[in-house]
């Protein structure tokens, strides 16, 4: 698993976000404080506080580079 903190800071940010997961097989959390929500629900990423960084976990084995580069708009 490998954490990186990112910035979804407005509605296009997260519908292109979401868009851009959705493509990997992966499972993805997003963790603001206490609360864990699946990266993938875009009514969950609402739910969250979007004026600061989140933290975004990526549970892939193998191909992390090739998420990380997909997500380089977003990584804070």
């Amino acid at each position: 698993m490998k954490t990186v903190k990112i910035s979804l800071n407005s509605i296009d940010k997260v519908k292109s976000f979401v868009n851009e997961i959705t493509k990997f097989d992966y499972d993805f959390d997003l963790v603001s404080g206490r609360y864990v929500i699946d990266a993938k629900s875009i009514m969950g990423i609402f739910s969250l506080d979007l004026s600061k960084p989140i933290d975004l976990n990526i549970h892939a084995e193998d191909r992390v580079d090739e998420v990380l580069k997909v997500l380089q708009p977003y990584i804070v």
